[in-house]
């Protein structure tokens, strides 16, 4: 019940404020919770191929400052929020994309500040972005206030979500999605992320060969002491090519090279290797509404 009363309070808050806070609750979690402690070491270490304890210690950081912007963003007015965003690097591909009528995937990793990112793509054109509701109920109707502003539009993760997807794309539209997401059991396979077998949605590599489609990664990077951020745009490196396990695998390496740009904001204490829940077979309604 104090949740929501919560977030409306840190909401009034300074974004420098939440971010000095947010790093010191990012340590404080890392001491109390051996697991997710113990994941986000054994993650970063994996994906460097060495232990780097400086490295550890940003990151441990900026998941906090991550957690405790979040109210910010949701609640404060939009115009602010986008204010804090001082340039935006690559955005140029973005327009002209949309300019030359094609659907646009925006992928957007768990990294730096990806509740801005769609915010900031809706105050240019309308984008619908996969949602899935949040575990505490009472955050429900705050995620929604933030995620349904301007000409930003949600999806549920399930078969109809997937069906509107497809339909906007083919409206030369823009969709949002975590590509780094964990999905339901029949809605993924296995492939390589930082040399591991993980758990990887096919709807990314499934909507990417919707007719007319251009995919871009996007993510926006934390400046210091709640300046504000930097948003990129970047195209895909690697062709989508080969079977869905070639293109799944395709897309994990960009993921890769997308995160090492900026290492120290992605979430390292993410699950991103664990067994999958079960689930509706999304994937199956992507393949459906765009055969």
């Amino acid at each position: 019940m104090f949740l929501a009363p919560l977030f409306r309070f840190l909401s009034r808050l300074p974004l420098s404020w939440l971010h000095a806070v947010g790093g010191l609750a990012g340590w404080l979690i890392y001491f109390f919770d051996s697991g997710y402690r113990r994941r986000l070491k054994d993650n970063l270490t994996l994906a460097l191929g060495r232990d780097d304890p400086a490295l550890r210690r940003r990151a441990v950081a900026e998941a906090g400052r991550q957690a405790l912007e979040v109210p910010w963003l949701w609640l404060r007015p939009v115009e602010e929020v986008l204010g804090k965003i001082v340039r935006a690097e690559g955005w140029e591909l973005a327009d002209q994309a949309r300019s030359e009528g094609a659907g646009i995937l925006f992928m957007t990793p768990h990294l730096g500040c990806f509740e801005i990112t769609a915010l900031y793509c809706a105050a240019h054109a309308p984008i619908t972005v996969l949602y899935r509701p949040p575990r505490k109920a009472a955050l429900r109707p705050l995620m929604e206030y933030g995620r349904n502003r301007g000409d930003m539009r949600t999806a549920p993760a399930d078969l109809s979500g997937v069906r509107k997807l497809v339909k906007t794309l083919r409206a030369s539209e823009a969709v949002g999605m975590l590509p780094d997401q964990v999905p339901a059991l029949g809605e993924g396979i296995w492939a390589p992320f930082f040399g591991r077998p993980a758990w990887t949605m096919t709807l990314a590599a499934r909507l990417a060969e919707v007719k007319n489609v251009r995919m871009f990664y996007i993510w926006a990077e934390r400046l210091p002491r709640g300046q504000g951020y930097s948003l990129h745009v970047a195209p895909p490196q690697e062709a989508m090519e080969g079977d869905l396990a070639a293109r799944c695998a395709a897309i994990n390496r960009d993921i890769e090279r997308v995160i090492l740009r900026c290492p120290e904001q992605y979430l390292w204490g993410y699950h991103r290797y664990k067994k999958p829940k079960a689930g509706k077979a999304a994937d199956q309604a992507a393949e459906d509404a765009h055969a």
